[in-house]
């Protein structure tokens, strides 16, 4: 018990040392306490991506809860879609999931929807899916007694990186940023790549523009902007830690100038 307590602790501590990294001034008194019960009680780790700070909150996501009833056993996972609630014209899905967690349990339900009101338009076409992975995250949280919410369940999860970004590359722009043109939304390629790799779109947008030489991000040619892409995409892929410093950065520059 007391070699479990101390890999416990030790486990904590690196796990806060990468939240302190990821999430520079923004985990205080109770979010440290939150974090240290939910790697104590669950086993989650950040390191892993189990769980992700959203506004001062913990969430937990789908790996995490898939990873918790593999260690937990979980004896399987039935899932089906409501077939009177789901409409395929309108990209509207509801579905149902029971999580048995050993052969003899009853199992424990939790439903999930998903339609373009309340998934992100990096998504869309892919409702059916969303609204699968809710369900599953609910019943796997009924089943392990999770407290906190997941992360795919939150319908708004998606805005603030769109509405972000917006800001900075203006679908419309004569420059053929969007998709105006009948080629892929570079707005889009951007949120992917910051939901992948939890980066932060404010930090995000200020590299953009300097990469591109331009006061804002709209005003850069869409070659720049798909150069950027294309190194962001390669930096994360490579040494995520060095891009997140590289980005912290541009957040040092504007406390200095303001």
């Amino acid at each position: 018990m007391r070699r479990e307590g101390t890999q416990n602790k030790r486990a904590f501590r690196r796990d806060l040392a990468i939240v302190k990294k990821l999430w520079p001034g923004q985990v205080h008194g109770i979010q440290r306490e939150s974090l240290k019960e939910l790697c104590r009680e669950h086993q989650f780790s950040v390191r892993v991506g189990d769980l992700q700070l959203l506004e001062g909150r913990w969430y937990v996501t789908h790996s995490g809860l898939v990873r918790l009833s593999r260690r937990n056993g979980c004896a399987g996972i039935w899932v089906h879609p409501i077939s009177r609630f789901c409409n395929a014209e309108a990209h509207r899905w509801v579905f149902k999931a029971t999580v048995y967690k050993s052969s003899s349990s009853r199992g424990f339900v939790g439903h999930g929807d998903a339609d373009p009101s309340n998934t992100s338009s990096v998504v869309r076409g892919a409702e059916m899916r969303v609204a699968e992975t809710r369900a599953v995250n609910r019943a796997l949280r009924k089943a392990y007694g999770i407290g906190i919410c997941s992360v795919e369940e939150l319908g708004y999860l998606s805005s603030p990186p769109d509405r972000v970004l917006e800001k900075g590359l203006d679908s419309s722009h004569s420059n053929g940023n969007g998709a105006s043109t009948g080629q892929p939304r570079l707005r889009d390629k951007l949120c992917i790549l910051i939901r992948k790799y939890e980066l932060d779109p404010n930090l995000v947008k200020r590299y953009a523009a300097d990469f591109c030489g331009t006061e804002a991000l709209r005003d850069a040619s869409r070659d720049l902007v798909e150069a950027f892409i294309s190194t962001l995409a390669d930096e994360a892929a490579k040494d995520r830690a060095a891009l997140i410093c590289k980005l912290n950065s541009y957040s040092q520059l504007v406390e200095v100038k303001s």
